[in-house]
């Protein structure tokens, strides 16, 4: 059972039953209500992503192990 479905459709984002343009390129950091969701940890963040992009949290990720 899924609590909320988040995928994007080309240059819109679905949250739910909500779809809207993406602000981001690639869908990180994208707001809703008072989270962010993160496509990495498919999980919404209590405060947005320090990383610009999923490359910059790969390379990262790389180096530390982990986040």
């Amino acid at each position: 059972m899924t609590l909320i479905e988040v995928r994007t459709e080309g240059n819109y984002i679905v949250i739910g039953n909500q779809r809207r343009k993406k602000l981001t390129s690639d869908g990180c950091n994208e707001p809703f209500k008072d989270r962010f969701w993160c496509p990495r940890k498919k999980w919404f963040m209590k405060s947005p992503c320090p990383f610009i992009n999923k490359i910059e949290c790969g390379n990262y990720r790389h180096m530390c192990g982990s986040l």
